[in-house]
C-alpha cells in the first residue's frame, strides 16, 4: 500500500470550477510546510492539473523506484536557522522563521509528455489512475498531512478517491484488547476530512452544497468552508475592497451546519510571486556573487512569506492542525442532506 507513509489525508473539494481549488491547495500546504509538517500534494484532476504550474515545475518527471513513483521534491526541510538557532520570527511567535518541514507533489501532468498533452479518457480508465495513486506512490517517511486537490463535482475521480481511501482504513488493523482486528465501523481512520472550498456568489454556493451532500452521503468529514476570492486585497495598501460580493460562503456554512475556516480576498501579489518564482531563479542563478541566503529566497515556500495572503492561510492551517489532531468526532457532518 502506498500510504502507509501518510498520517493524515486531506481532501480539497468544490462542487463548482474556477474557485481557486489548487491555489487554496498549494496555499494549506505552503502555510503547514512553514509550521513545521512535512506536507505532499496529490493532484487527481487529471483532465486539468493545476499544481505544476504553480509550483513552477512542469519540466519535472515523476521517476520510477522499486515499488512504486517517487513524487516531486518541491523543497526540502529545515531545522532552525543557518547559523544553527532559531529565531522566533513568526507574528504568532510559535513557529521559527526559517524552520520548516518538506513539499512533495504528484500529479499526472507529471506523466505527460507535455503541458498540451490533452487527457481524454473515460471514466474506468480515471478510476484505473487514481487507485495507482493511492497504491504505486511512494511518499517520503514521516509525511505528517497529504492534501488532495481534486476537479470540480462529484464523479469519477472523487467516488474513486473516496472509496480507496474508505477500503484503506477499513483494512488497517487496531489494537483492541491486544488483539489486531479489523476497522470496518468507523469512518475512514487515514482520512482527516475535506476542506471545501466557494466564491461568495449564489452561484458558487449553491453548487458547493451539493459537495457537501457528497461528503455526508460518503462519511468525509468537512474541516472547514474557505470563501475564495471574497474582496479584493490592494497590492498597495492591503485594504480590502468587495468588489463582487462577500459573506455567501459563510452563510452557507452556518445554514448547512458546518465550520466555516474564513474568506480569502482576491490577492494579485500571489499570481505574481507564483509565476515570477522560476524568472528570479534563473537570474539568481547566473549571479557569481549571490549567497546562499539569497539563493534560498528564491524557493516558492520562502517568497510566500512576503505573500499578504501568508497570514491568512497561516490561521487556516493551525485550525485544520487542531482540527484533525485535536477533537476529529466533532467534526463529522451532520447525518442529513443538505437543502
Amino acid at each position: 500500500m502506498g500510504l502507509e507513509n501518510i498520517k493524515h489525508i486531506i481532501l480539497v473539494l468544490s462542487g463548482k470550477g474556477g474557485v481557486g481549488k489548487s491555489s487554496v491547495t498549494l496555499q494549506l500546504a505552503l502555510s503547514l510546510s512553514q509550521q513545521g509538517h512535512n506536507v505532499g500534494i496529490l493532484d487527481i484532476d487529471l483532465t486539468g492539473p493545476s499544481i505544476p504550474r504553480l509550483l513552477n515545475l512542469e519540466d519535472k518527471k515523476v521517476k520510477q523506484a522499486p515499488g512504486g513513483w517517487l513524487p516531486v521534491p518541491v523543497h526540502d526541510a529545515l531545522e532552525g536557522n543557518q547559523n544553527g538557532s532559531s529565531s522566533q520570527d513568526q507574528s504568532d511567535g510559535t513557529t521559527p522563521r526559517t524552520k520548516r518541514g518538506s513539499l512533495h507533489a504528484l500529479s499526472l501532468a507529471f506523466l505527460l509528455p507535455s503541458r498540451d498533452s490533452a487527457v481524454i479518457w473515460r471514466g474506468p480508465k480515471k478510476t484505473a489512475m487514481i487507485r495507482q495513486f493511492v497504491s504505486d506512490v511512494l511518499w517520503p517517511p514521516n509525511t505528517d498531512y497529504l492534501l488532495i486537490d481534486t476537479p470540480p463535482g462529484t464523479s469519477d475521480e472523487h467516488i474513486a478517491i473516496v472509496e480507496e481511501l474508505h477500503k484503506l482504513a477499513a483494512a488497517t488493523p487496531v489494537i483492541q484488547s491486544g488483539q489486531p482486528h479489523l476497522n470496518i465501523s468507523s469512518p475512514a481512520a487515514s482520512l482527516a476530512g475535506a476542506v471545501v472550498v466557494t466564491t461568495p456568489q449564489a452561484i458558487s454556493t449553491s453548487d458547493v452544497r451539493k459537495e457537501l451532500n457528497f461528503c455526508v452521503k460518503t462519511q468525509v468529514p468537512v474541516l472547514g468552508v474557505i470563501e475564495n476570492m471574497s474582496g479584493y486585497m490592494c497590492p498597495c495598501c492591503g485594504e480590502v475592497s468587495n468588489i463582487f460580493s462577500s459573506g455567501g460562503g459563510k452563510d452557507m456554512a452556518k445554514e448547512c451546519g458546518v465550520p466555516y475556516l474564513g474568506s480569502v480576498p482576491i490577492d494579485t501579489t500571489f499570481g505574481d510571486l507564483v509565476e515570477g518564482v522560476k524568472q528570479t531563479q534563473q537570474e539568481e542563478s547566473t549571479s557569481s556573487d549571490a549567497q546562499a541566503t539569497s539563493v534560498a529566497r528564491t524557493e516558492l515556500v520562502e517568497r510566500y512569506r512576503d505573500c499578504g495572503l501568508c497570514t491568512i492561510f497561516n490561521e487556516f492551517a493551525y485550525v485544520v492542525v487542531q482540527k484533525v489532531e485535536g477533537t476529529p468526532q466533532a467534526l463529522v457532518t451532520q447525518g442529513h442532506e443538505i437543502h
